[in-house]
């Protein structure tokens, strides 16, 4: 089984401190983990090989041939296949402009010298693209024994918003998660963890093919287990990368390129692309010049105030268990950097940056070329986003004309408060939403609406109303606890951050268990009379009246324990018999209902007529009100 977030977390914290008191026992724990689950592949496929032999070897001695015989064979041969062939893992490589040494000669002497000095595996390509992030990534070729493509990826807003010094600190830390230099244990860990990540994303989520019976158990409890043995060094490992930066390019450098991103990201989420975003209102098309304008304003440098702030926000958050990375100011502190001397940290103009150093004269050949690939990609949801704030704004302005003249509905009250919103920001917004709540206090959306306006604008009292609006609407706790966690952590406020974190992963594995014990219907499960309202009833009879081939209709709610108050309808219908039957009418008379007729709760549709479906037809006919439509 999986183990919970809260389990997670505690045996983390547990090991943490084994690994400090008992380094040396510690990672050979971690190194027998990580074998374990070789030994267990290689011994489930040598023990369906050794069964595929004694069956051949059966038929060769016994010269007996059937065709239950040739099923078994079959039987052993597919989860066989299917364990081999993910040995053998195809995954996507990363996207981005593949650059060569004699496009840009500079770049490619840094990362030489940081790899040969670094004693980090060579890259087979460096790719270009638009985050604003730097990664290695490895691309298994064949997984289980762990041969490599190695990816650098470098991301051109990041390499203009860095000084050529701290472009190079970023750079020997991503290198040092791989240095031979540097931590080969730990390297070594860090490069399986991220392959059984991928291994388990296969096996456990993507195989149908019957190998997943004899792996899912495994996998379950191993891969959380290896992943909590793993993540302390995961952790250490980011340290230790931090170390070879260090070391490497000083201190002063890998500090101040951590600060630098930090604030640079908050810029660019905060202010640059909210900016871009906001273009659409009054632009039918995308701007053709997006990152090439990005690359100027990251080349000024950021106001004193917001910088300030954003660099507050990033120094109060603590490390957590949800990401391996530490925390900025635990990064800082490790690195002997004070505090105190980050809080005055400036945001200055950059002479050159690493960009305009490493790349010369193509920089501004691969900024067009983003210009016109981040063009090309958000043409039509921008034109579809233009579209309807058009006719947004044709309804608002309906809505104030009529609110001048007369009161508005309830209804209208709320639509006139959204369409302010979404058109003029939630300064304007704010007291017409709290208008919605003096005519309908447990409305849902609007609670959740000022809930989140409030608490953008770091006012507490907007936890209040998310709290209201989960309870109104159970579907939205996890993103509502997930929301307020994040305010709490903007704020320093860890204790309350993580307590909010962990009732919404607690609410997220109920809604699981929930979606668990509605996939599917049942003999053996208990039933009750639907609680539909009569005209709810009479409008679902009539859709069902337009398929021909139904001939009955019966309602029913399946009885549920995890969140029953959500209630789980259960439509079985008995089709008229054709003159010709296949296996397909069924199945495509079901999608066709589920995509074409509205249901008021969540429901699961059955055909009645199969054989092995008389215990459960009976079992429903026999519930009170079940009948809603007989042809």
């Amino acid at each position: 089984m999986t183990i919970a977030q809260e389990q997670f977390e505690a045996l983390v914290a547990k090991l943490e401190n084994f690994s400090k008191t008992h380094p040396g026992s510690y990672r050979r724990r971690v190194a027998l983990f990580a074998l374990l689950g070789y030994v267990y592949i290689f011994l489930v496929l040598a023990g369906l090989l050794t069964l595929i032999g004694l069956v051949i070897s059966f038929i060769v001695f016994s010269h007996r041939v059937n065709g239950a015989i040739i099923k078994l064979v079959i039987l052993l041969l597919i989860p066989a296949w299917a364990i081999a062939r993910s040995l053998w893992v195809t995954f996507p490589p990363p996207e981005g402009l593949k650059l060569s040494r004699r496009q840009v000669p500079q770049l490619f002497a840094l990362v030489d010298e940081l790899t040969t000095k670094l004693q980090a595996p060579r890259f087979h390509n460096i790719l270009l693209n638009r985050d604003f992030n730097a990664a290695v990534v490895q691309v298994p070729r064949l997984s289980i024994l762990g041969w490599q493509e190695n990816y650098l990826l470098l991301g051109l807003p990041l390499m203009q918003s860095l000084s050529l010094e701290q472009l190079k600190a970023v750079l020997a830390h991503e290198l040092g998660h791989l240095s031979g230099n540097h931590s080969r244990f730990a390297a070594w860990i860090y490069r399986i963890r991220k392959t059984w990540m991928q291994i388990y994303e296969r096996l456990h989520q993507s195989d149908r093919s019957g190998a997943s019976v004899l792996f899912n158990r495994f996998l379950d409890w191993y891969w959380p287990s290896f992943n909590a043995y793993s993540f302390t060094l995961a952790r250490m490992n980011e340290y230790e990368a931090d170390r070879c930066a260090s070391q490497l390019t000083g201190a002063k450098n890998m500090a101040e390129a951590l600060i630098n991103v930090e604030v640079k990201a908050r810029f660019l989420e905060s202010s640059f692309w909210s900016d871009i975003h906001k273009q659409v209102e009054h632009q039918v098309e995308p701007s053709s010049n997006t990152y090439s304008s990005m690359l100027t304003v990251l080349h000024s440098p950021i106001a004193e105030e917001q910088t300030k702030e954003w660099l507050g926000q990033a120094l109060v958050q603590k490390t957590n268990y949800a990401d391996t990375h530490p925390c900025l100011s635990d990064r800082l502190k490790s690195l002997g950097y004070p505090i105190a001397r980050s809080q005055t940290f400036q945001s200055v103009t950059l002479q050159t940056s690493a960009a305009e150093h490493l790349l010369g004269d193509t920089l501004h050949q691969f900024a067009t070329q983003f210009d016109r690939h981040w063009q090309e990609s958000v043409s039509t949801p921008w034109r579809q986003r233009y579209a309807y704030l058009q006719e947004t704004k044709n309804k608002l302005q309906a809505l104030e004309q009529k609110a001048q003249m007369q009161s508005l509905g309830e209804e209208e009250t709320w639509e006139r408060a959204y369409y302010t919103l979404e058109l003029q920001g939630a300064e304007a917004a704010l007291p017409l939403l709290q208008d919605v709540l003096k005519i309908q206090p447990d409305r849902a959306e609007a609670n959740y609406t000022i809930g989140q306006v409030l608490l953008s604008k770091a006012d507490p009292s907007g936890i209040a109303y998310i709290e209201k609006a989960i309870a109104q609407n159970i579907d939205w706790a996890v993103d509502g606890c997930e929301l307020v966690s994040s305010f709490f952590w903007r704020q320093g406020q860890t204790e309350e951050a993580q307590k909010y974190r962990k009732r919404a992963e607690r609410h997220y594995q109920l809604l699981l268990k929930a979606q668990q014990e509605r996939a599917s219907v049942w003999d053996n499960d208990s039933f009750k009379s639907h609680t539909l309202k009569a005209s709810q009833v009479n409008e679902l009879r009539q859709q069902i009246a337009s398929y021909p081939e139904v001939k009955e209709a019966y309602l029913v709610e399946k009885v549920v324990k995890y969140l029953p108050e959500k209630h789980f309808c259960v439509l079985g219908i008995i089709r008229k018999k054709g003159l010709i039957e296949n296996s397909y009418a069924g199945q495509k008379l079901v999608d066709s209902i589920v995509t074409n007729v509205p249901f008021p709760t969540q429901a699961y549709i059955i055909i009645l007529n199969h054989a092995d479906s008389g215990k459960l037809k009976k079992k429903i006919c026999q519930i009170d009100r079940a009948l809603i439509f007989r042809r």
